[in-house]
C-alpha cells in the first residue's frame, strides 16, 4: 500500500526522476537546466536501459536539423501523416503536444547540452500516406568518444547486445560493415578497417570494450556526459518501491537501495521512467498475446515498477491500442554457456530479394519487407509464431541472414548450433520445419512468378517506399525486394515476435501528468518514456517513434514541473510564453 503520510527524515528535492533511460535522463537534465534541484534514481548499476541497446534513431518531425541536412521537414505534413496512420484511435492531444514541442526540445538539447543528433537525408517513414517523409524526421545520435567520460562513468553506460559487437566489444555502423567484411577489396576499405579495428585494439589496453560509441550507446553516453556537467546526482542500484501521497497528491517516493529504504520528498513531483511493461509478468500475462510473453528485448531488470507503484495509488493504465507492445521478429539460439543469443531482424535480410517467410503450413502470410513491427504484427494476426525465413544458398552468400554474416562465413557453426536449418531439397526442408512439402513447393513457385514479373499480387512486396529502401536495387531484378529462389541447399530460420518497447502504459495528459481512473491528473506524478502509454496507440509510424516521444515528453515534463510550460490551470510570465509554445 502507498504511504499516506510524510515520514520523518525525508530528503528533499524539487524533482525526483525514477529511471535512467532516454526519457528519464532527458527529464532530469532539462529540469536541472531550468534551475530545479533534481535527483535521478536508477534501479541498476548502469544507465541507458533499452535505449543503450537500440539503434538510437529518434523520430522528431520539423526540427532545425532537417533543414541543416537539406531535407526540411514540415510539422503540418507530419500531422497529416499521423492522422492517416493513427486515425481515430485516440491520443490526438498528446500527439499535437509532441508535434508542437519537438523542434524546441531538440533545438534546446542541441544548443545547451552535449546531446547531438544529425537528421538522416534518407531514412523513410515506415508507412506510405499523406505527409510521409523520405528523410529529415529520423535523427541519428552523433558518435561519441567514451574516453570523455571518467573510467567509472564509461562503465556505467550499459553496453549494446553482445550479438551486435565485433571482436568482443567493438561497435560498427551499418555503412562500415561492408568494408570490414572485405578489407582488401579497396584502399578505402582497408583504411576504414585499420582505423576502426586499430582504435579498438588500443581501447582494449585500458577499457573492457571499445570507446567509439554509436547509435543508442552514443545517445546514452551523451546524456550521461551532459548530466555530469549539469551536476545532477545519480543514485545507482536504487529503484522506486512506492509513492508517498498526501491529500491525494504525490509528494515523494520510497526508494529501495542496497543500504535499505530511502525516502525522498519531491516538491515539484516524481517522474516515472522505469522502462514500461517489459518483464512485468502480471502485465504480460494480462495484455500480451500467446507466443509473445516469454522474451523481451529490454533489460531483465525492467519489471514494470513505474506501472505498479502508480496503479497502487489509482493511476489509469492503458492497453496500448492496436497492440500492447512494439515488436521485432527475432531469431535466437543457446550458446554453449546456456545464455540466449537473440538477433532482431530489422533491415538487413527480410526485404532483400530471394527470401520469403512462411507460417506453420508452409505458406506466406505477410509482406516480408514491411517494418519489423508490421511483420511481427502479421505473425501475431495469423498465428505464425514461430514463422520461418526461407532462402537458398545464393542468398545466404550474398546477404547472410540474422547472425550469419554475408559470405556465410559462420554458416557451419550456426547450423551445428541449431540456429539455422539446412536441407538439400525443399522437401527435406519442409520436413525439418514441419510444414506441408506441397504447400512449401507451391509457395516457392508462386514467389518465383512474382519475382519474374516484379509484382507481388499477394502481399504487395516492394510496393512501398520503405520496402524499396531496404531492398537491393543493385540486384538487377524488376523489383528490389523480389528475386528468384534457385537451387539448393536451402535454409530456414525461426523468428518470433519480441517486444522492443511498450505501447501499453500509464495514461497521461499532454504534459506527461499521470491520470487517475476518472481521467484527472494526479498532482505531482509524471511519466515519460515507456512508462507513458504510446501516443501512437499501437501503430509504428517510422524509425525512432519510441525514442522521439521519450525525449520530447521528458522535455515537456521537466518544463511543466519547472513552471515554464503552461497548463489550463496555470499561468506563465510573458517572458516564458514564446519558448513554451514553440
Amino acid at each position: 500500500m502507498p504511504s499516506n503520510r510524510n515520514p520523518d527524515g525525508l530528503e528533499e528535492v524539487d524533482l525526483l526522476v525514477c529511471g535512467a533511460g532516454a526519457g528519464g535522463m532527458t527529464a532530469a537534465l532539462v529540469a536541472r537546466l531550468e534551475g530545479l534541484d533534481v535527483i535521478l534514481a536508477e534501479k541498476t548499476a548502469q544507465v541507458g536501459g533499452t535505449t543503450s541497446t537500440s539503434g538510437g534513431t529518434t523520430w522528431v518531425p520539423g526540427t532545425h536539423l532537417s533543414e541543416l541536412a537539406g531535407v526540411p521537414d514540415s510539422v503540418d505534413d507530419a500531422r497529416a501523416f499521423l492522422e492517416s496512420v493513427v486515425a481515430n484511435r485516440g491520443g490526438a492531444r498528446l500527439r499535437e503536444a509532441f508535434l508542437t514541442s519537438g523542434r524546441a526540445a531538440i533545438e534546446e538539447l542541441d544548443r545547451r547540452t552535449d546531446v547531438k543528433f544529425a537528421a538522416a537525408a534518407a531514412h523513410p517513414d515506415y508507412l506510405d500516406g499523406p505527409g510521409a517523409a523520405y528523410g529529415g524526421r529520423a535523427l541519428g545520435p552523433i558518435n561519441f568518444d567514451g574516453r570523455l567520460l571518467s573510467r567509472e562513468d564509461f562503465e556505467r553506460v550499459r553496453p549494446p547486445r553482445g550479438e551486435f559487437l565485433g571482436l568482443g566489444g567493438m561497435m560498427v555502423g551499418r555503412a562500415e560493415v561492408g568494408a570490414l567484411l572485405a578489407p582488401f577489396a579497396s584502399i578505402a576499405n582497408l583504411r576504414t578497417t585499420i582505423a576502426i579495428v586499430g582504435g579498438y585494439m588500443l581501447d582494449r589496453l585500458r577499457y573492457r570494450r571499445g570507446t567509439r560509441l554509436l547509435m543508442g550507446n552514443a545517445l546514452v553516453a551523451r546524456l550521461l556526459f551532459s548530466l555530469r556537467k549539469a551536476k545532477v546526482p545519480i543514485l545507482f542500484e536504487t529503484g522506486v518501491k512506492e509513492l508517498i501521497v498526501e491529500d491525494g497528491c504525490v509528494v515523494g517516493a520510497v526508494l529501495e537501495a542496497a543500504s535499505g529504504p530511502r525516502r525522498i520528498r519531491a516538491r515539484k513531483g516524481v517522474v516515472l521512467a522505469t522502462g514500461g511493461v517489459c518483464w512485468n509478468k502480471a502485465l504480460r500475462a494480462r495484455l500480451f498475446p500467446q507466443g509473445t510473453r516469454d522474451y523481451a528485448l529490454g533489460p531483465v531488470t525492467n519489471t514494470g515498477d513505474g506501472a505498479d507503484v502508480a496503479m497502487a495509488i489509482g493511476a489509469r493504465f492503458e492497453d496500448g491500442g492496436d497492440s500492447p507492445a512494439l515488436w521485432m521478429p527475432c531469431s535466437s539460439y543457446r550458446r554453449p554457456d546456456g545464455t540466449l543469443a537473440v538477433w532482431p531482424h530489422i533491415i538487413l535480410d527480410r526485404a532483400k530479394p530471394g527470401l520469403f517467410a512462411v507460417d506453420g503450413k508452409g505458406r506466406r502470410f505477410v509482406n516480408e519487407a514491411n517494418s519489423y513491427h508490421d511483420f511481427a504484427m502479421g505473425q501475431i494476426a495469423t498465428g505464425a509464431v514461430p514463422a520461418h525465413l526461407v532462402c537458398d544458398a545464393a542468398f545466404m552468400r550474398r546477404y547472410g541472414m540474422g547472425m550469419i554474416l554475408p559470405g556465410a562465413r559462420n554458416l557451419r557453426a550456426m547450423v551445428k548450433a541449431g540456429y539455422v536449418i539446412e536441407a538439400k531439397t525443399l522437401t527435406e526442408l519442409a520436413g525439418k520445419i514441419q510444414c506441408d512439402p506441397a504447400a512449401l513447393a507451391a509457395t516457392v513457385e508462386s514467389y518465383n512468378r512474382a519475382a519474374a514479373s516484379g509484382v507481388d499480387e499477394d502481399f504487395g512486396r516492394g510496393s512501398s517506399v520503405v520496402n524499396r529502401f531496404n531492398g537491393d536495387a543493385a540486384s538487377g531484378g524488376k523489383n528490389p525486394c523480389l528475386g528468384p529462389v534457385g537451387a539448393g541447399p536451402y535454409y530456414a530460420m525461426a523468428v518470433r515476435p519480441a517486444d522492443l518497447a511498450s505501447s501499453a502504459g500509464l495514461s497521461g495528459d499532454e504534459f506527461g501528468r499521470v491520470l487517475d481512473g476518472d481521467g484527472e491528473p494526479i498532482t505531482g506524478l509524471y511519466a515519460c518514456g515507456n512508462d507513458l502509454a504510446s501516443i501512437f496507440r499501437g501503430t509504428y509510424p517510422g524509425p525512432g517513434t519510441t525514442l522521439g516521444p521519450a525525449l520530447v515528453f521528458g522535455w515537456r515534463v521537466a518544463k511543466h514541473a519547472a513552471g515554464t510550460l503552461a497548463d489550463s490551470a496555470g499561468a506563465m510570465t510573458d517572458e516564458r510564453k514564446q519558448n513554451a509554445t514553440l
